[in-house]
């Protein structure tokens, strides 16, 4: 089987020019025709970023909100009682509750959801169980938005199971953000990354000196990268191209 996926990996790659820096369309037509999984591939956006992330005012920690969306049902679980739990329970969340969620976090290990919103006055009893979520990624956090008062809660739920995604870079500088399915068309992925682009450029810190976006790769799951020009990308805006 390995050796199988390998073959598939090669001649996918044989349509790549590694040397090249692609348009960011051309590139995108190259993910749809190098992906060889038999399920539907995840479309990934790399970016290597001019910041010095042992530096915390180099560091980017924010959400884009994808104009097509993921490709991927999100579980929300919501931290929230009284009547910001019935909220939140009309709104459609798949988890609403206060201490026994808690108590089921931390006794039993539960963790079958995606992302984990709160209001502000139930935050000092998650605290309880940050040791877990934190490694995770799913504790509640105000520069994630996951951090909302009572009356934003549908909002909030609504846009993160329309698509709206978090990012913040590794300590590395790069930043890895899905972007979408390779079934979705084109123009979808292309729309999707314009968005990430833009929200990128708008959380530059002030502290960055010199380049901010070195390099921009594209790519899907077990598929072959496919190096981007950063101005173009750069420059894309939604809503651009034709369906």
């Amino acid at each position: 089987m390995a050796r199988d996926h390998g073959k598939k990996y090669t001649e996918a790659l044989k349509k790549v020019d590694r040397a090249q820096l692609y348009a960011p369309q051309d590139a995108v037509a190259l993910i749809k025709s190098t992906s060889f999984t038999k399920f539907d591939a995840t479309v990934e956006v790399h970016l290597r970023l001019g910041i010095d992330p042992r530096h915390a005012d180099q560091n980017i920690r924010t959400t884009v909100a994808l104009p097509h969306g993921t490709g991927k049902s999100v579980r929300v679980l919501v931290f929230a009682q009284g009547e910001a739990a019935q909220a939140a329970k009309d709104a459609g969340a798949d988890f609403v509750g206060a201490d026994d969620l808690i108590g089921r976090i931390d006794k039993e290990n539960f963790f079958d959801f995606d992302i984990a919103i709160a209001t502000p006055d139930m935050m000092g009893k998650v605290g309880r169980v940050g040791r877990k979520l934190g490694p995770r990624g799913l504790m509640p956090n105000p520069k994630s938005g996951t951090i909302v008062q009572p009356e934003d809660l549908p909002r909030t739920i609504r846009e993160v199971r329309g698509g709206r995604v978090e990012f913040r870079n590794d300590r590395t500088g790069l930043l890895h953000v899905a972007v979408g399915k390779v079934s979705f068309s084109e123009g979808q992925i292309q729309d999707n990354i314009a968005a990430l682009m833009d929200a990128v450029k708008a959380a530059k810190p002030a502290a960055t000196k010199g380049v901010f976006i070195k390099s921009v790769t594209f790519t899907s799951t077990m598929g072959p990268g496919i190096r981007v020009d950063p101005v173009a990308a750069q420059a894309m805006s939604v809503g651009s191209t034709a369906e």
